[in-house]
């Protein structure tokens, strides 16, 4: 067994364990983070970089190094429900430097963020190194236990960092509880491609019993399809052929691709889960991100909620990091400090779910656009709204963390 001390150790190479990573190392914590596969690359992750993360790569100076990567602007949403179109959101008046989502692939979004994490002394990052359980001394966590590509390994830290997803072993080991708020639906994930002649928006098509949302990256669509909870099993029986005959019929620019679907095998599961813990933390560990609240994937916010928690807990965190005198209270003020705006998000999300999602996803009648929907169409101001939810969201953090190192 070999063994190693560090401030901090972050388990979870995703949005929010990356991104707390490189904010804490900046500020001169100590940090290893621990990412349990080989690279970033994984197809059927968020792409969404909303205009609040944006304004904190802004303010950290590295916004415009990030934007030449290759992305897709999207300045406004606007979906199809039925056979009317819905201006939903215009993310032009937005407060922000960008006023847009970035659509972008997200392992370069941590590629990048390892990147610059990297050129600090105080950072080490471990590819393949899963975390497998917590290290305790007297009730509180000391550390973590990994398996890595060199065998067995065991973190000592000050404060450990769960950001290992909605799944998270480290939440588990802990024994801390959360709170299953409820997901009417799962979605399958899946490539087709794009042609030059195709419309350039991201999008969303709403018809009876269907809801397919479409994401441009550049020369193909991720697209996702969304289903009743527990009915892929149903649809795999009915064969690829049935999606296929839908995905034509609620889209028909597509039609003529559909067979690049040429097995169920084609198709990606997400389970998607809306969750919450009632408390984020225990003596020495800290839950952030999906580890802390699952969100739902309307509006594409999780992962900027859980870019937030990091911003936060860096804020919070480093100073009494850095300097040794972390307490247990320093570690519960990340909590209040994110509770509320995901507890409203979640919210919002919920409402969603039951009033628009479960009705559509069960068929009930034919599908128009609501009058309250209409008056977005008919005043355009109304759109900042959504745009102010869904680009900031609820109280929006800012990198207050210095960068020590600087010259």
């Amino acid at each position: 067994m070999t063994a190693i001390a560090t401030t901090c150790c972050i388990a979870g190479g995703g949005p929010a364990g990356m991104m707390a990573g490189f904010l804490l190392a900046r500020a001169g914590v100590e940090v290893v983070v621990l990412e349990k596969h080989a690279d970033f690359l994984r197809d059927f992750r968020g792409d969404t970089i909303h205009p609040s993360t944006l304004e904190v790569m802004h303010e950290l100076g590295l916004l415009d190094a990030l934007l030449k990567l290759p992305h897709n602007d999207a300045r406004e949403l606007v979906g199809k429900v039925g056979d009317q179109t819905l201006h939903l959101a215009d993310f032009s008046h937005l407060p922000t430097r960008c006023k847009f989502i970035a659509f972008m692939p997200q392992w370069d979004f941590l590629d990048f963020l390892a990147g610059r994490a990297g050129r600090y002394k105080t950072f080490k990052l471990i590819m393949q190194g899963i975390a497998t359980g917590l290290i305790e001394e007297g009730g509180r966590v000391v550390g973590v236990r990994a398996m890595t590509t060199e065998g067995p390994l065991d973190i000592r830290a000050k404060l450990v960092v769960a950001a290992d997803g909605r799944r998270s072993d480290l939440r588990t080991a802990a024994g801390l509880k959360v709170d299953n708020l409820g997901a009417p639906m799962d979605v399958l994930w899946f490539r087709l491609s794009r042609t030059a002649t195709d419309p350039d928006n991201t999008g969303g098509y709403i018809r009876a019993g269907h809801v397919f949302v479409t994401l441009n990256r550049g020369d193909y669509w991720q697209c996702a399809f969304v289903i009743p909870k527990g009915s892929v099993e149903t649809l795999r029986a009915k064969g690829v052929a049935a999606i296929r005959e839908v995905i034509a019929g609620i889209v028909p620019f597509m039609a003529d691709r559909v067979g690049e679907l040429a097995s169920f095998d084609d198709l990606k599961l997400l389970t998607v889960a809306v969750d919450r813990m009632p408390l984020w933390h225990r003596p020495g560990l800290l839950c952030i991100g999906d580890a802390a609240h699952a969100m739902s994937p309307i509006g594409g916010v999780g992962i900027n909620l859980a870019i937030q928690d990091a911003v936060a807990t860096a804020n919070l965190l480093a100073k009494p990091l850095r300097d040794g005198t972390v307490s247990d209270d320093d570690v519960a003020r990340v909590q209040k400090r994110r509770e509320f705006p995901t507890r409203v998000t979640q919210w919002i999300q919920i409402t969603m779910q039951n009033r628009i999602i479960s009705p559509v996803l069960a068929g009930r009648g034919t599908i128009q656009l609501p009058g309250a929907l209409k008056l977005f169409n008919r005043f355009p101001f109304l759109r900042r709204i959504p745009a102010r939810l869904i680009g900031m969201g609820v109280r929006p953090e800012h990198a207050r963390t210095p960068d020590v190192f600087a010259s």
